[in-house]
């Protein structure tokens, strides 16, 4: 599929060169830019309806050609995210979504980092307390990484055309009545995709959170680690986000 796409786009790019030649070359067509308006007006037209053929080629066989195949990889590693993701920071209506999206991964990164570090300096690996704060840490960690998987399953159906052609009304294929659904269904899709992005901004707020309560504890039992408001609170979001994905 991608051999075929990049062979559409080297005859895009060959024809329009063969075209361009034959117009302008005093051999063939002869026309000539700055001669005659005629002319002037003929090459001038040539040219920008080659430029717009080869961008057209490269958006709708190269750019969205490597989406599709980036959707159908399998996802497993941070890396995988990440790419995964990158690949619609150029869609326009999901640019600052998306720019968020892989700030919050480099966020939840760090806070990890942290807090495994200090809880290493605070307890002994082998303590019950080292487990209980660790074992929360990697759920809320497990489950961020749940909705950005949740966000690109919902990108790989994204019509970025369509999308555009209902959000600015430009379409007169559409009934009145139709074309609310429509603006109705994207409002929908986008409102999911921030709802996903913004539980995810609030986790790391609990992290942080966690590790300010973490830093000023004293002594502490295994059995009011769960009292603890952070551990409170972020059990509580977890609850309620696993209950909103079901």
């Amino acid at each position: 599929m991608v051999a075929k796409n990049y062979l559409k786009m080297l005859g895009v790019v060959v024809g329009a060169a063969l075209v361009n030649i034959i117009a302008l070359s005093p051999a063939f067509a002869g026309l000539t830019i700055g001669g005659g308006a005629f002319e002037t007006a003929l090459g001038v037209t040539l040219l920008a309806a080659s430029a717009i053929a080869i961008i057209y080629g490269s958006y709708n066989w190269l750019y969205r050609s490597s989406i599709v195949l980036a959707a159908s990889k399998p996802i497993k590693t941070r890396e995988d995210y990440a790419s995964a993701l990158a690949q619609y920071g150029k869609v326009r209506a999901l640019a600052e979504d998306i720019a968020l999206a892989l700030e919050q991964m480099d966020r939840m990164d760090k806070k990890k980092a942290t807090l495994l570090k200090v809880l290493h300096q605070r307890f002994d690996p082998a303590e019950m307390s080292f487990s209980k704060f660790s074992g929360v840490a990697e759920e809320v960690e497990n489950l961020f990484y749940l909705n950005i998987k949740s966000v690109l399953n919902r990108l790989g159906v994204f019509d970025e055309a369509e999308y555009e052609r209902v959000m600015t009304r430009k379409s007169a294929r559409y009934s009145p009545k139709l074309l609310q659904e429509k603006t109705d269904f994207y409002n929908e899709y986008m409102s999911y995709i921030k709802h996903a992005i913004g539980t995810n901004e609030e986790m790391l707020l609990q992290l942080d959170k966690l590790l300010l309560e973490i830093s000023r504890l004293d002594s502490i039992e295994p059995g009011d680690i769960e009292r603890m408001p952070a551990m409170v609170e972020i059990d509580s979001l977890i609850k309620q986000t696993k209950y909103y994905k079901q």
